[in-house]
């Protein structure tokens, strides 16, 4: 991030509602945490493009996991106001037009409600990097405070788990796309493309990755067994 875009950020003061999310969220999980007992959310935004902090987030959904049960009740999905946005080559692909972004929630009230939900959770997404880097320029803008939530990849875990993805050594190997691990699974795919359908689907995805590690290890699974990383 430019040094100038730092200064402006950091000249804000941190709001309350920062305070509590900073306060609530620790950077990492000990390793022997039972993962039946650790809090996730998965997560997906759509944007009208893949540069951070030039491009705008136009939708936002989370799902809480707990207990290795997707917590329905407790989903969320925002549409997010902006005025300004374009038709992208972006927009072929999530069908957010800009006539419905005018219609939808400031973005710095989506992003206090969603700071709420992932308080002291995990984050889980496949290709989770790019939504966590959505989420921390909009907090930083909105709230001067950086994302500190510690974060599962979808796409690594399914790289330990399914022998089709397995590490191969080869250079150039990438990480699965969703639509790949979930055909490989005989996962069906829930209105992709939408933040709140992606959502559904990789926490799907999710526990049953979980479920096939537990069965395959014997045991309950704790933290260090999935490929969790420390939060910023």
């Amino acid at each position: 991030m430019p040094n100038s875009i730092k200064r402006f950020f950091s000249a804000k003061p941190v709001t309350p509602e920062a305070s509590r999310y900073i306060e609530g969220t620790a950077r990492s999980v000990p390793a022997k945490s039972p993962v039946d007992q650790l809090r996730f959310v998965v997560l997906d935004a759509e944007t009208t493009g893949f540069r951070i902090g030039e491009d705008k987030l136009l939708s936002l959904a989370g799902l809480p996991v707990l207990g290795g049960r997707a917590q329905i009740a407790d989903m969320g999905s925002w549409l997010v106001y902006q005025e300004d946005a374009h038709v992208t080559a972006a927009t072929k692909i999530h069908g957010i037009l800009p006539s419905e972004s005018t219609c939808g929630d400031p973005e710095n009230e989506v992003i206090a409600n969603f700071m709420e939900m992932m308080t002291g959770a995990i984050l889980v997404g496949h290709h989770v990097g790019f939504d966590a880097a959505v989420l921390d320029f909009s907090m930083r803008k909105h709230f001067n405070t950086k994302i500190r939530n510690t974060t599962l990849d979808t796409a690594v875990l399914s790289m330990q788990v399914v022998d089709a993805f397995r590490r191969t050594g080869y250079a150039n190997q990438r990480p699965p796309g969703l639509d790949e691990v979930c055909s490989q699974l005989g996962l069906p795919s829930v209105e992709r493309h939408t933040a709140e359908g992606d959502t559904f689907t990789t926490a799907q995805l999710f526990l049953i990755l979980c479920a096939r590690m537990r069965q395959k290890l014997q045991r309950p699974l704790l933290a260090s067994d999935l490929p969790i990383l420390k939060g910023g």
